[in-house]
């Protein structure tokens, strides 16, 4: 049963496409100056960059703000490559920063939506047990999610399940009617314009390769030293600013080493591959249908999420993945392929994996098998009723010893630079749900250590 909607999915694809295909209507990027200065410079257009952005320019409205982008467009990786899925916050551990950000994001996400006029839908969330063995994990998935304060939060059983997800079987289930979906995409979008409407620049195709003091100020100013830091592009451009926070996702480690920091805690790529349902059959998912998450296990297993476009994904698996940015199976850079290989800390996850790692592949490959795991859930699926779909990377931050990084990692460097320089390393996933939230505490992180 759908609880709330905002328009539908059309609209949705409708409003995407009018932000995507003129760019204006969203993204005034500015003109190429051999110098341009800001107060402080956010690298990185993803959502939490973004958002970061938004909640910065509208706390201090007198000080002038860049966001660097190095593709063409905004949020096109992670942001605009997930599930769409507004997260609740049942699976985190009672107490944590993660938890108490995604429940605060969801809460403060839904009412942004509704403000903007954002279409989404909370179309809920189901985690089936379909094993007895899988009962006791619910049920303490439950309580975890009681002590997190999370909304709308029920427990039903088989008669339960079939009347939300008719086609749905299991013996019992976790009915979280607050989780929803939207295009975080969209969103994205959205953060970028309220930026750029309180006075915000952002500026288009400046990929960042070096962040450093300088020692003299540009001959065609007169601001002096006021502006002492310097972001220099790989085409040789060059931005000025008293102080610059990056949040560069996939390229988070990799720009913190460029002030110094230490190499870790170190981004290895994960390729998610999904299925698509075929229109047809698009009647056997209402909901989100997810499964009870194995503790052996790093990712949450495959699931079925409906989309705003009207879609069903199936998914996804989770393998490493050749290239940062590569969403297809044959991608690959030989300097990110060397870097996560080279890296002990996911040698030791592999070691520690190395079962539930030949399943995923074998999985991404031969895709009856990945059918015949959502099988378990809607018995009625057939392996003709799914096409190959999209694919997500997701930025997994590893320390050495093959741990998850599951928390807040900001850095600064060494040297001069490290008093003017904040590194966001790692951001806590589902970060596009708890994006506002984490654009509150990151703000209060950049006010405290700029003294904004």
């Amino acid at each position: 049963m759908i609880r709330t909607s905002i328009n539908n999915g059309s609209s949705c694809a409708a409003l995407l496409l009018r932000c995507t295909a003129s760019s204006s209507w969203i993204i005034n990027v500015t003109s190429r100056h051999k110098h341009s200065s800001y107060d402080v410079a956010i690298v990185g257009g993803g959502i939490v960059g973004l958002a970061t952005a938004r909640e910065l320019i509208l706390r201090h409205p007198t000080l002038s703000f860049a966001v660097l982008e190095k593709e063409k467009e905004l949020a096109m990786h992670q942001s605009g490559h997930n599930s769409g899925v507004i997260h609740s916050g049942i699976y985190y551990t009672p107490g944590s920063l993660k938890a108490r950000l995604c429940v605060r994001g969801a809460t403060l996400a839904y009412e942004y939506l509704q403000k903007k006029g954002i279409p989404y839908r909370k179309c809920g969330k189901l985690i089936v047990a379909v094993e007895r063995e899988e009962i006791p994990r619910l049920n303490a998935l439950y309580e975890r999610g009681q002590k997190n304060n999370v909304r709308e939060l029920t427990m039903v059983d088989a008669k339960g399940i079939r009347e939300r997800e008719p086609y749905c079987r299991g013996l019992m289930a976790l009915d979280s009617a607050y989780t929803g979906i939207v295009d975080w995409r969209l969103v994205s979008l959205t953060y970028a314009k309220d930026f750029q409407e309180a006075g915000g620049t952002v500026t288009t195709e400046f990929e960042a390769n070096d962040i450093a003091m300088v020692t003299e100020s540009p001959a065609d100013t007169t601001d002096g030293m006021k502006f002492p830091i310097a972001i220099r592009s790989s085409t040789g451009e060059e931005v000025r600013c008293r102080y610059v926070l990056t949040c560069g996702g996939l390229y988070s480690d990799r720009l913190s080493q460029i002030s110094g920091c230490s190499p870790e805690p170190r981004i290895v790529p994960f390729r998610g591959d999904y299925l698509v349902l075929k229109p047809e059959k698009h009647y056997l998912v209402k909901g989100n249908i997810y499964p009870v998450p194995d503790p052996r296990f790093p990712f949450l297993g495959v699931h079925f999420t409906p989309r705003m476009d009207g879609s069903v994904w199936l998914g996804p698996n989770a393998v490493l993945a050749f290239k940062r940015e590569g969403y297809r199976v044959f991608d690959f850079n030989l300097r990110d392929f060397a870097d996560a290989m080279s890296f002990r800390g996911l040698q030791k996850l592999v070691l520690k994996n190395v079962i539930f790692g030949m399943g995923e592949m074998y999985r991404g490959i031969f895709i009856q098998a990945q059918v015949k795991i959502l099988q378990k859930y809607i018995p009625e699926l057939s392996f003709s009723d799914v096409l190959r779909g999209p694919a997500g990377v997701r930025a997994q931050a590893l320390d050495r010893a093959g741990n998850l990084v599951d928390d807040f990692v900001f850095d600064g460097g060494v040297g001069e630079v490290a008093s003017r320089v904040l590194h966001v390393r790692n951001a806590p996933s589902p970060a596009a749900t708890s994006s506002l939230a984490i654009a509150e505490m990151i703000a209060d992180e950049v006010e405290s250590r700029f003294s904004l």
